[in-house]
């Protein structure tokens, strides 16, 4: 169900309203005006793309762990656990256990990254063919999620003020669409980064209040949370049993297989996302790579563990079958909750409480918006457009061309976010994030542990994984043939698993294997291996062959170690 009815049931008093109105402004303006103050001081890649790499360890690990929280998590979680209990939790902790592949990857990531994806493939596999790929997987992977935020953004903001006509939505949508858009044009990556930190100072507060306001209604016991949401959900008997999220006209093995798939999407997909990959270039050192991922890893375990907390306590205080009432997929929990603590909207904590989580969501779904423009963005302009068109084109040249990507990328999203809106727009998230795994994950792994991939064995990856898995979501229950399907009129339903990653990933990584080892050899250009460098010690970041570098200066860097 689309973030659209999030709060459609909770009884939003008239005077919160107006406060909501104000502060949704007032925040607005705040956050905007920031972007612009921090924004790019000279028209540098640099500084557009990376932030110059001046923004620090601690505001790295900050703006990283909000990229790896989107809108689409922060409610969805709470609602998966307030409903399906176990598998809530399982399914929760998954975005836990994603950034373990990312603690993997983030040293030879930091190593050989510059801006994009496209350049650690092409540090490996230089050529216009992987520019041009690896920019349309990056462009593939950001629209649905544009799409899906821009949408939820304007339809929320409606509801939560009161205002239920599609014109009204509609016209919020483009508004609030464009703001955020202009702020990341003007902004780059300084902007995004300030919209990350703001929020998760506040949605971690948010979450912080609202899980202790649930505890203390418990009196800080959490059997009896336990208990009381276990009572209160639809099947108390099987609430911490694995299966309560299956659907009914489902067969057991294929909904198990869905779970599995699932879990395997978020694990691989969240670690592999474009600006996901944008950010950790962003980090200031080599050296700082592991540590910045361990305290996101930190920061993201305290997030999992009030999500689960508020989603047991809205099973226990507002009850499973009040959450299905108003929204069978259950985003709508969060705000929910927030209504009926502390008195209720009616009150004056009441109204500020709601209000403050009301904020949290909508800076989630801001900073989400940013990130994922920026990162489709650089994939336009650096990969497709400096790289490929202009062969390597001035800075200033470049970062123009960015801004404009930036700019016509947002208008698409917003044109295309006020098209879809009222349709059940929710698997747009799950296929992002499939794309991302099959395609972008393969790729990455193999370019940067396997010395045998090929430039044709990378092309497969990339085009097969992105194929594999649009083809498969069209055949799926999520887009045809059901009752909350994105078309519920056609049937389509050639494949019965809602989740593709099963199928998708397996298939990337084999196209991969296979087109690199038995393709061609006149036509598969083995890549080279990589030329010594000379790496910064600081930074990390490479300064060219040894023989281009002064002989006075070689003492203080070093070679990399045998890849």
């Amino acid at each position: 169900m689309p973030v659209s009815v999030l709060a459609a049931a909770v009884p939003v008093a008239s005077h919160t309203r107006g406060v909501l109105l104000v502060a949704f402004l007032v925040f607005l303006v705040v956050m905007l005006l920031l972007c612009l103050m921090v924004g790019p001081e000279k028209d540098q890649i640099d500084d557009y793309y990376v932030g110059g790499r001046r923004i620090g360890l601690l505001g790295n690990a900050l703006a990283l762990a909000g990229v790896c929280i989107p809108a689409g998590t922060v409610l969805g979680t709470t609602g998966t656990v307030a409903l399906f209990g176990y598998d809530g939790i399982f399914i929760s902790l998954s975005t836990l256990l994603s950034l373990g592949v990312l603690l993997l990857l983030v040293n030879p990531l930091r190593r050989r990254g510059r801006f994009t994806i496209g350049d650690v493939l092409a540090h490996r596999a230089a050529g216009p063919e992987v520019r041009i790929a690896s920019g349309v997987v990056a462009i593939a992977v950001c629209l649905p999620l544009l799409m899906f935020e821009l949408a939820s953004v304007g339809v929320s903001v409606a509801l939560l003020l009161g205002l239920t006509g599609s014109s009204a939505q509609q016209v919020i949508t483009v508004m609030i669409g464009l703001l955020i858009i202009s702020a990341t044009v003007f902004g780059g990556m300084r902007c995004t980064s300030a919209l990350q930190i703001i929020k998760n100072i506040v949605l971690f507060s948010a979450c912080a209040v609202v899980a202790m306001l649930v505890m203390s209604k418990f009196s800080w016991s959490a059997d009896l949370l336990l208990d009381s949401a276990s009572r209160n959900s639809v099947r108390p008997a099987g609430y911490f049993s694995q299966g309560l999220s299956k659907q009914p006209d489902v067969s057991d093995a294929a909904a198990d297989l869905d779970f599995v798939g699932l879990v395997l999407t978020i694990i691989l997909g969240v670690a592999s996302m474009p600006h996901v990959i944008m950010r950790i270039n962003t980090l200031p050192a080599l050296s700082s790579a592991t540590t910045a991922v361990r305290h996101v890893i930190n920061i993201v375990a305290a997030f999992v563990l009030t999500a689960i907390v508020i989603g047991l306590g809205s099973a226990a205080l507002v009850g499973s079958r009040s959450i299905v009432s108003v929204d069978p997929g259950g985003t709508s929990a969060l705000m929910l909750l927030a209504g009926s603590l502390a008195g209720g909207t009616s009150t004056t904590g009441g109204t500020w409480l709601f209000v403050l989580v009301a904020c949290a969501v909508f800076a989630t779904i801001l900073a989400t918006t940013a990130s994922v423009t920026l990162a489709a963005a650089a994939a336009v302009a650096h990969d497709i457009y400096a790289q490929v068109l202009h062969g390597g084109a001035k800075e200033e040249v470049e970062v123009s061309a960015a801004r404009w990507a930036a700019a016509g990328l947002g208008a698409l999203g917003i044109v295309l976010a006020v098209s879809v809106q009222g349709w059940n727009i929710q698997f747009l998230t799950t296929l992002a994030l499939s794309i991302s795994a099959s395609s972008v994950l393969p790729a990455l792994v193999y370019s940067l542990f396997w010395n045998g991939y090929t430039r044709t064995g990378l092309l497969w990856t990339l085009y097969g994984g992105l194929g594999c898995s649009a083809g498969l979501q069209a055949l799926s229950p999520a887009f045809t043939g059901r009752p909350d399907s994105l078309f519920p009129e056609w049937d389509m339903n050639w494949y019965p698993l809602q989740s593709v990653a099963l199928v998708s990933v397996p298939v990337g990584f084999l196209l991969g294997w296979v087109t690199s080892r038995y393709g061609d050899p006149e036509k598969a250009t083995r890549l080279r291996p990589t030329m010594p460098k000379l790496l910064n010690r600081q930074t990390g970041d490479s300064l060219g062959p040894a023989s281009q570098v002064p002989e006075t200066t070689r003492d203080h860097f070093h070679r990399p170690g045998p890849r």
